[in-house]
């Protein structure tokens, strides 16, 4: 065997404090990487688009509804938000009847928007006319599209208390209209 040029060296032979010291070296590295975070990332910017601010969706109170109830108020019965037209902002949609107590009034859908230079939501688009006599249920923006079960009558002498048909719909923004397709005809319940 041939011994080596070179004398021993002393950290050739690792003692504890030698790991105590790169454990506590490496939690500082670690403890100061978690504060120094890089900024989030951006997409690119196209050219000569400003961009817009976060807007909030527009609020259901005091929005005078396109809905006659007479003595009493209108009350909004479901809301949901989301950007249906593909602006960047977006739009309440908001499930509205009059606050008859003791029957099943009927509903409307109506869409709010709010402009850039606006602090007044407005009443832009009738999904739903309560003229039509749907109740609406299992209600939700998504994707871009409103969905709803809407509950109706065969005949006017069905009670208002008890829905016999029932359809599913789904509207969604198309060449500047809100366009409503069904996935099925109207069945009974």
């Amino acid at each position: 065997m041939q011994q080596s040029a070179v004398p021993e060296l002393a950290h050739a032979h690792p003692r504890p404090i030698h790991w105590v010291a790169t454990a506590t070296a490496v939690a500082g590295v670690l403890a100061l990487s978690s504060l120094l975070q890089p900024d989030s990332a951006t997409a690119a910017q196209t050219p000569g688009r400003e961009p817009r601010p976060a807007a909030a969706p527009p609020a259901t109170d005091g929005v005078d509804f396109p809905l006659e109830c007479g003595p009493v108020k209108a009350l909004v019965e479901k809301k949901a938000s989301g950007d249906l037209d593909g602006d960047g902002r977006p739009e309440t949609v908001a499930v509205v009847h009059c606050d008859a107590g003791i029957s099943t009034p009927p509903d409307g859908v109506y869409v709010l928007t709010q402009g850039d230079d606006s602090t007044e939501p407005r009443v832009v688009a009738t999904l739903v006319d309560p003229k039509d006599r749907f109740t609406i249920s299992d209600f939700a923006v998504r994707d871009g599209a409103v969905l709803a079960t809407l509950l109706g009558y065969s005949s006017s002498d069905v009670p208002t208390c008890c829905p016999d048909l029932e359809q599913d719909a789904k509207w969604q923004w198309n060449n500047g209209a809100f366009v409503r397709s069904s996935p099925a005809d109207a069945r009974s319940v």
